[in-house]
């Protein structure tokens, strides 16, 4: 099985590929942007599943979905996102999406989302479809503390406990308390995912 994920985030796509490797029978590649991915599809075999970020560069939206879905005589295509609301996520699957995908989905049920694609089926998790589409003004600031908030782009930078205590003139093991508050609030279960949704949240 050869999946293509395409995201502007190292951390997106490490994460995917880490997790989609973990199962043995999944191949991988990778793209930055929807140049970048565009030239794989044209010059490497054939993908069983293309995974594109909806707010990468080069991708225009839904557009960049057409185009992928159209090459080589049709592709299947789905749509990763962390910020895309439930209409977009609804035309995406009328133009002919094999999914939509949360960023957020949980690891067991973003390679079983996976897996459903790759053999034909169309994938969007019910929950979204059903819920209310969030605030345009996203809601992560207003549950953090400033502090929390100074650790959370410490994160996003790369840094460690270390260097997040040093940098606030705090101790390691406050740094560790205020993660371990952090973490719960975003509903993350690591660095790599707390970071993530940072990201996606454009908070920094």
């Amino acid at each position: 099985m050869r999946v293509l994920i395409a995201d502007d985030h190292d951390l997106v796509r490490d994460m995917l590929v880490m997790l989609l490797q973990s199962q043995g029978d999944i191949e991988t590649s990778t793209a930055a942007d929807f140049q970048q991915a565009c030239a794989l599809i044209d010059n490497e075999s054939r993908y069983d599943l293309i995974m594109l970020d909806l707010n990468m560069p080069g991708m225009n939206g839904l557009d960049g979905l057409r185009r992928a879905l159209a090459m080589h005589g049709g592709q299947r295509v789905a749509l990763l996102s962390g910020t895309a609301t439930r209409e977009i996520a609804q035309q995406a699957l009328e133009e002919g999406a094999a999914g939509f995908v949360p960023k957020t989905l949980p690891a067991k049920s973003m390679i079983n989302a996976v897996k459903f694609m790759v053999m034909g089926e169309q994938f969007v998790p019910f929950d979204f479809m059903t819920t209310q589409d969030a605030p345009e003004t996203h809601p992560l600031a207003d549950k953090l503390t400033p502090r929390e908030l100074q650790m959370l782009k410490g994160l996003t930078e790369g840094k460690s406990n270390k260097e997040i205590a040093r940098d606030l003139d705090i101790s390691e093991p406050t740094v560790k308390l205020h993660m371990k508050t952090l973490y719960r609030k975003l509903d993350a279960s690591n660095r790599t995912q707390a970071a993530m949704i940072a990201h996606e949240a454009k908070l920094f």
